[in-house]
C-alpha cells in the first residue's frame, strides 16, 4: 500500500495542474464529446456552454455562504477551544489521521459545509501538535470523510424526493428519510466507512522518515482583531463594532426566527442551515468585529469555487443541451435489470460528477431517466435515487472542485494530496459498490 501511495503521489505531483485548469480542460473535453457523441457542432456546445455559464449562480453563491458560514462557525471560541483539546489529546500520527478522518466523516453526515472545513481545520491544528505527522495525507484523510456527505442530513437528492411537490412527484411519490438516509443498508454502510476509512487512511501514512512533510507552522494565518484601549479614544463607532450586546443581540434574534422557523412547520433546506449557520457563528464570537475578522480570513477558502461554480454550470449546459448526459444514462439503463439498475446509476452517477459536480443540478437532468428506468424495470425507486447520489459523493474524492476549500486552509497544492485521493477513491469503490449491489438484490 505505501508503495502504490509513494507511486501515485510521484505521478500526480508530475503531471497534475490546479483546479482552475482542470476545469478548463473538462470544458473543452466536452465540447468535444458532444460534438463526437451527440454530432452537436462546436459552435452549437460553445452556445450550450455560454448561455448555461451564470445557470447555477444562485446555487453557487448558497454553496459559498454555507462553506464560509461553516469556516467562521469552526473559528469561534467555543468550537475551536473544543477542537483543540481534542488535538491535545492525541500524540501519535496513527490516531492523529483516525481523529481527522473522523471528525471530518462525522461532520460530513450532518452537515456537508461544516464537516468540509471542521474536519481540514482539526487536521491542520492536529499537524501543529503531533511529531512526525505526514501533513498532506492528514489533510486527505479529513477530506475523505466528505464522502458521507450525501447520505447524510444534508444530502441533496434524500432531501429532495422526501420534500412536498419536487419535480418527479408524480413519478415516484415522496419517499421518506426512513427508505433513504435511515434506511438500514445505508446506516450499516456509514457505520462500515466511519470504522474501516480511519484505519485505511492511517495505513498510508510513510513509514520512511525522508517522505514525511511536516506542517509548517508559519503558514497557518489566524484572524487578527485590533484591540481597543484607553489609549485609543475610541470613538461610538468604534465601540459598538465591539460591543457584545450588539452580537448576541442579533445572534439571539436570528435563533428565534429558526425556532419560529420550525414551530411553523418548516423545513430543514440549504437556506435555513445557512442562516441558521450564520447567525450563530455571530452570537457565539459575540463582538461584531471579531466576527467580520473570522468572515475576512474565510474570504480565502471560498474564493476558488466563486470563480470556478460558473465553468461546471457551462459544462453542465452543454451536457443537457447536447443530451450527453441522457445519453450516458441511457448507456447503462440499456444493460440493467431490475437488481442491477442501482450500481449502474451508482457508477454512471460518479462518471457524471466528473465533469459537473453537483449532486442536486446532475439528478435534475439524470433523475428522469433513471425513475423511467426503475419504473419500466420494475426496480428500487430509492436505491436508484441514493445510487445517483452515493456515485456523487464517490468521485468527489478526486473530483478537484470541492478539495479547493481545503486547499485554501492546508496552504497545500492538489497535487500534494492527489495520489492519496486516489487510492481513497479505490477503497471507497468497493464499500459503496459492495452495498448498493446488495440494495439493488434485496430492494427489487
Amino acid at each position: 500500500m505505501q508503495a502504490l501511495a509513494n507511486f501515485f503521489t510521484r505521478l500526480i505531483s508530475r503531471y497534475m495542474p490546479d483546479p482552475l485548469v482542470i476545469a478548463i480542460i473538462l470544458t473543452a473535453l466536452t465540447v468535444v464529446l458532444a460534438f463526437v457523441v451527440e454530432g452537436s457542432s462546436p459552435i452549437d456546445a460553445v452556445r450550450y456552454w455560454g448561455d448555461g455559464f451564470w445557470d447555477l449562480l444562485a446555487f453557487s453563491m448558497q454553496m459559498t455562504v454555507i462553506l464560509l458560514a461553516g469556516y467562521i462557525l469552526a473559528k469561534t471560541p467555543l468550537v475551536d477551544g473544543a477542537l483543540d483539546r481534542i488535538a491535545a489529546r492525541v500524540a501519535t500520527p496513527f490516531m492523529a489521521i483516525v481523529v481527522a478522518t473522523l471528525v471530518g466523516a462525522i461532520g460530513s453526515w450532518l452537515n456537508w459545509g461544516f464537516g468540509l472545513v471542521i474536519g481540514s481545520i482539526v487536521a491542520q491544528k492536529l499537524a501543529m501538535n503531533v511529531k512526525g505527522l505526514h501533513y498532506p495525507l492528514v489533510i486527505a484523510a479529513a477530506y475523505s470523510g466528505f464522502a458521507l456527505y450525501g447520505i447524510g442530513l444534508s444530502g441533496s437528492v434524500p432531501l429532495l424526493i422526501a420534500t412536498e411537490g419536487h419535480f418527479l412527484e408524480s413519478q415516484i411519490g415522496l419517499i421518506p428519510l426512513s427508505d433513504t438516509i435511515f434506511s438500514p443498508v445505508l446506516l450499516i454502510t456509514s457505520a462500515i466507512v466511519i470504522i474501516t476509512l480511519p484505519i485505511f487512511n492511517a495505513l498510508l501514512h510513510p513509514k520512511n522518515a525522508n517522505d514525511i512533510v511536516e506542517i509548517d507552522p508559519a503558514s497557518v494565518a489566524k484572524p487578527t482583531v485590533p484591540a481597543l484601549t484607553a489609549a485609543d479614544q475610541p470613538t461610538i463607532a468604534d465601540r459598538l463594532n465591539h460591543s457584545r450586546s450588539v452580537g448576541i443581540g442579533i445572534g439571539l434574534l436570528g435563533m428565534l426566527y429558526i425556532g419560529l422557523h420550525f414551530f411553523d412547520g418548516g423545513s430543514l433546506n440549504l437556506n435555513t442551515v445557512n442562516f441558521l449557520f450564520l447567525f450563530l457563528g455571530i452570537l457565539l464570537f459575540a463582538s461584531p468585529a471579531k466576527y467580520l475578522a473570522a468572515l475576512n480570513d474565510g474570504v480565502r477558502i471560498v474564493s476558488g469555487i466563486i470563480v470556478q461554480y460558473p465553468f461546471y454550470a457551462g459544462i453542465m449546459s452543454i451536457l443537457v443541451g447536447s443530451g450527453l448526459v441522457v445519453t450516458f444514462a441511457n448507456m447503462f439503463v440499456n444493460i440493467s435489470s431490475a437488481q442491477t439498475l442501482p450500481i449502474w446509476s451508482f457508477i454512471s452517477g460518479g462518471l457524471i460528477n466528473l465533469l459537473a459536480p453537483s449532486g442536486g443540478g446532475q439528478w435534475a437532468v439524470q433523475g428522469p431517466v433513471m425513475v423511467k428506468a426503475a419504473a419500466t424495470l420494475g426496480a428500487s425507486d430509492a436505491a436508484t435515487a441514493l445510487a445517483v447520489q452515493i456515485g456523487d459523493q464517490w468521485t468527489n474524492m478526486v473530483q478537484p472542485f470541492w478539495i479547493i476549500p481545503v486547499l485554501a486552509i492546508s496552504g497545500l497544492k492538489l497535487r500534494d494530496i492527489m495520489g492519496y485521493m486516489v487510492l481513497i477513491l479505490g477503497y471507497l469503490g468497493i464499500v459503496f459498490a459492495s452495498a448498493i449491489l446488495i440494495w439493488g438484490y434485496i430492494g427489487a
